[in-house]
């Protein structure tokens, strides 16, 4: 593992996904006419085009279609790409400037230079939703790049959890479930919000029990270093990110966690990216899946 690459991650979480919490993202979605199911898949896909929802569920991963292929024909159904980037960018920025309030912008600029230069090595291929982010113009204000910068790394490594959990023969339910039991996250709830039922999470989890990877409403020994084993390969493809950024990557994080911070105590609050802060003032965030 190169821990290097779950710091970047950590920190850069809260401020690239705190989109998918802000009111003043949900409001403009819902100016457009979408629903909160429709405003997700659709914004968060716009980078790549206006997709069918077969092809968002495929490079989402984790997302049942049947919740996925509904949601998105509903929303291209009332607003096209370029309303929806406008209204996702527009929002992203509008909550950051809320909950940090008037951030040094000799840091952001610093930030953005040593996280565009990580950015500038990231492997495109087999990376759709990093690839659709990197062909958007680069915004003009430096609020608007920090964030753009944050979203990228974040979907880097999605894109990249993705590929490695893909190879491993895991099913999108699987590596749900795997999730909820390595973070002793109540069974069957948090899967339960990626559209899958009750039925097909029991049957995913007899399945996993016949592999080995489950033990009871544990994961096995064998479960846990194969998931290990993901997040290890997941770190793997983003190392040459952290690589690039070079000396300057402590100063980075440490600038970084501040707002990472900031913006997770205002999500524990509310309106804000929901989050925990663990004992050594480091981010906790969630996984990929």
């Amino acid at each position: 593992m190169d821990e290097r690459t779950r710091r970047l991650r950590d920190v850069c979480e809260p401020i690239g996904a705190n989109v998918y919490f802000a009111p003043e993202a949900h409001e403009r979605y819902r100016a457009l006419g979408m629903n909160g199911a429709s405003g997700y898949f659709c914004s968060r896909s716009a980078s790549m085009g206006q997709l069918d929802g077969w092809t968002v569920a495929a490079t989402f991963g984790v997302f049942s279609p049947n919740v996925v292929v509904p949601a998105v024909a509903a929303g291209w159904a009332v607003t096209d790409r370029a309303s929806v980037l406008r209204a996702r960018y527009d929002g992203a920025t509008a909550s950051l400037r809320r909950l940090l309030v008037q951030p040094d912008e000799a840091h952001i600029r610093r930030a953005v230079e040593r996280l565009q230069r990580g950015l500038e090595v990231a492997h495109h291929a087999g990376h759709p939703i990093f690839s659709g982010l990197k062909s958007l113009p680069w915004p003009d204000e430096p609020l608007g790049q920090l964030w753009r910068c944050c979203d990228m790394v974040r979907e880097h490594r999605g894109d990249s959890h993705i590929a490695v959990w893909t190879r491993a023969g895991i099913a999108p339910v699987e590596i749900q479930l795997m999730e909820e039991l390595r973070r002793h996250i109540p069974l069957k709830t948090y899967s339960r919000t990626r559209g899958y039922t009750d039925e097909e999470m029991d049957a995913a989890l007899e399945g996993m029990r016949r592999k080995g990877w489950v033990e009871g409403d544990a994961l096995s020994e064998e479960g846990r270093r194969l998931r290990d084993e993901i997040e290890n390969d997941t770190d793997a493809m983003e190392v040459n990110i952290v690589e690039a950024i070079g000396a300057d990557f402590t100063p980075l994080i440490d600038i970084l966690r501040r707002w990472a911070v900031t913006i997770v105590k205002a999500g524990i609050a509310g309106g804000g990216y929901p989050g925990d802060i663990n004992e050594l003032g480091g981010m906790a965030t969630r996984s990929w899946s």
